[in-house]
């Protein structure tokens, strides 16, 4: 099996890549509900849920969304970067990190933000020159 987000860290998807290495992948949300709103995953491990994560995976997913939320916060104006793991839409383990100024911005019922490539380019660019500061 390969899910979508599977494709997209192998790069057979085109995908705004945020952040990489060789064990977790992280891009931004093509539906986001604020700009930066970047989704992280295992690359290797394609299992749905998160609590099925073997204790390395899944350690090493927090560890790597960490730096991730360390970076969005750093490129995008934002009080602070909240985290939610919801998993039902696509089969594949992801965390959601999203920039926050208030609660209601972590809302995935409102309305999503509709931006170009243009803006997905430069917002990925600017949270990506951010991670690599981190490293």
């Amino acid at each position: 099996m390969s899910t979508v987000f599977s494709k997209i860290a192998a790069g057979e998807i085109p995908s705004y890549k945020v952040a990489e290495n060789d064990d977790y992948y992280a891009f931004l949300d093509i539906n986001p509900l604020a700009e930066g709103h970047t989704l992280v995953i295992p690359r290797k491990v394609e299992d749905d849920y998160i609590f099925h994560l073997d204790e390395s995976v899944y350690s090493g997913l927090w560890a790597f969304a960490r730096k991730v939320a360390t970076a969005i916060g750093n490129a995008i104006p934002c009080k602070r970067v909240g985290v939610a793991v919801l998993g039902m839409e696509v089969p594949h383990t992801h965390i959601h990190l999203v920039p926050l100024n208030s609660e209601s911005d972590m809302d995935f019922r409102k309305k999503k933000l509709e931006l170009d490539k243009s803006d997905f380019e430069k917002i990925a660019r600017t949270i990506a020159a951010e991670y690599d500061k981190l490293q």
